[in-house]
């Protein structure tokens, strides 16, 4: 076995020994399933007034009634929820101090943030397969279009692994994981912010800046179904640069 998939076997078996994994995704789908029932009710609440207005069946398109905003929900979730995931992946090592028996074994540093990385994003992407059974359940009773909701997945997949990526160098520099976590999330709520700071000085270059370093306007089309490079690029840089800088903490505390 390679040193990454040791490590990945390593966190793997760590999230699922503890109640930390089953609590989040637990929670997770709970909050999802709710908010979807609520999309669905809306939608045939105003289904029954345009009939009763109109006297026949309206066409939705349920894809924008429905779908999207659950997915914009999602995100907000995510915000929550992600920091929970990563806090523990270096910090309970520091905290445990085994984190110098790791720095000393045949693995490289890389091999670590790369590991620790893989095993929070497979437990994510398990999570968010689990989401799915929501469209999978309405499918038989509605028609709507499965492309954009592909690429509405393909785009919380991205910026999950954007904010994981920054809830693992949260993790990396302190050995308190509660500390972790805030650090973790006032990162993701920076970025968050920055979109509504673009749309402030929406006309000048800073306002231009600003928009495109926020991850809410790369998300918001891919959830419209349009996959762009542009948007592919942002998320997949921001992930690297945020596993890069992880890299560069870890290595720095090799020698202290």
């Amino acid at each position: 076995m390679s040193p990454v998939g040791a490590i990945l076997r390593k966190e793997l078996r760590a999230y699922f020994v503890s109640p930390t994994a089953y609590v989040v995704i637990s929670v997770f789908l709970l909050l999802m399933g709710l908010l979807s029932f609520l999309a669905v009710a809306n939608a045939s609440n105003r289904s029954l007034q345009m009939l009763r207005g109109q006297g026949n069946l309206p066409e939705l398109n349920l894809n924008e009634i429905i779908f999207r905003p659950v997915f914009y929900n999602m995100a907000v979730i995510l915000l929550l929820v992600v920091p929970i995931l990563t806090m523990r992946l270096f910090a309970e090592e520091k905290k445990l101090k085994t984190m110098e028996l790791l720095m000393t074994s045949p693995v490289t540093v890389t091999d670590i943030v790369t590991g620790k990385f893989f095993a929070a994003f497979t437990v994510f992407a398990g999570m968010l397969a689990l989401s799915a059974v929501g469209p999978l359940a309405l499918a038989p009773f509605a028609e709507f279009r499965w492309e954009p909701i592909l690429s509405a997945y393909l785009g919380t997949l991205l910026m999950g692994g954007l904010f994981l990526g920054a809830g693992l160098l949260a993790s990396s520099v302190t050995e308190n994981q509660i500390i972790a976590v805030i650090l973790s999330f006032g990162a993701l709520l920076v970025l968050w912010l920055f979109g509504w700071a673009g749309q402030v000085f929406a006309d000048s270059v800073v306002g231009k800046i600003l928009s495109y370093l926020s991850p809410l306007d790369h998300f918001e089309h891919l959830v419209k179904g349009l996959v762009e490079t542009s948007d592919l690029v942002y998320f997949l840089a921001g992930i690297v640069f945020s596993l890069f800088l992880t890299h560069r903490v870890v290595e720095s505390q090799r020698w202290r």
